[in-house]
């Protein structure tokens, strides 16, 4: 069988004493490709080092990730369009709303938000949506965008059945991580009923390991046990979550 990983900060300073374990044990579980988002522009030279060093696999994204929308935003920004301009990435991202750490920079990332929106239209590009405490307001601010074609993949899906309805219909897919295998999280009912052609699994390593390894360091090839549970709450077989899954992830992914 073979997976697509569409989310994984593979660059973490938490994963480098072990990458080679870590990818080795990706492959070994069929792991093909492992999407990297960019965070904002410290992050950019050990990512693009990644897509050097494990060519086919690791493939990078470019983003100013909500979170890091602080005073200089703008300068931040400024590098994400220059790094755009050079070169072609898979998607941008992750890109979004964030109200639950900070509520300092509301408007600055509402800006960043749509400015990320529109120069993904401009390039042709899917993006990935970074959404927490905020996903009526991310939502409403992705709809003008999707009705002009933008697509991509609300990140970490942990909404109500309602919000999984509402994203579908703007045409973008639902990505599944460990959040999913979690009893009290609520997406296997929110998902339960959402076709199989709008689910994409991600790990987002190092975070948000599933059961049975909830509260370790997260890596790629723990994403088999979301896929698991994904089988068992579609009640399909494994074999066909994987080609469901990574068929989705190559649509989405057109590089």
């Amino acid at each position: 069988m073979r997976w697509i990983d569409t989310h994984a900060h593979l660059y973490s300073e938490e994963l480098k004493p072990d990458l080679d374990g870590i990818v080795s044990r990706a492959q070994l579980e069929g792991i093909e490709k492992i999407y990297m988002p960019a965070i904002d522009s410290s992050c950019i030279q050990d990512m693009l080092a990644l897509e050097k060093n494990y060519p086919q696999l690791c493939i990078a994204m470019m983003g100013l990730h909500p979170c890091y929308v602080k005073e200089n935003y703008l300068a931040e920004l400024n590098v994400v369009e220059q790094w755009l301009s050079k070169r072609k990435f898979c998607a941008i991202g992750e890109i979004g709303l964030d109200y639950y750490w900070d509520k300092t920079f509301v408007k600055q990332q509402q800006e960043a938000f749509e400015l990320q929106m529109q120069w993904a239209l401009n390039y042709n590009l899917p993006i990935c949506i970074h959404t927490r405490n905020a996903m009526g307001e991310t939502i409403e601010a992705v709809k003008p965008f999707a009705k002009k074609g933008l697509r991509g993949i609300f990140h970490c899906f942990s909404g109500s059945k309602e919000s999984a309805t509402q994203i579908i219909e703007m045409g973008f897919h639902l990505g599944l991580g460990g959040v999913l295998t979690y009893k009290n999280a609520g997406v296997a009912e929110a998902i339960k009923d959402i076709p199989m052609e709008w689910l994409v699994l991600e790990t987002d390593a190092p975070y948000l390991a599933p059961v049975p390894y909830r509260g370790k360091q997260n890596e790629p090839s723990y994403m088999i046990e979301v896929a698991k549970k994904l089988a068992d709450i579609k009640k399909l077989p494994l074999h066909e979550i994987s080609e469901a899954t990574s068929r989705n992830a190559e649509g989405i992914f057109k590089l």
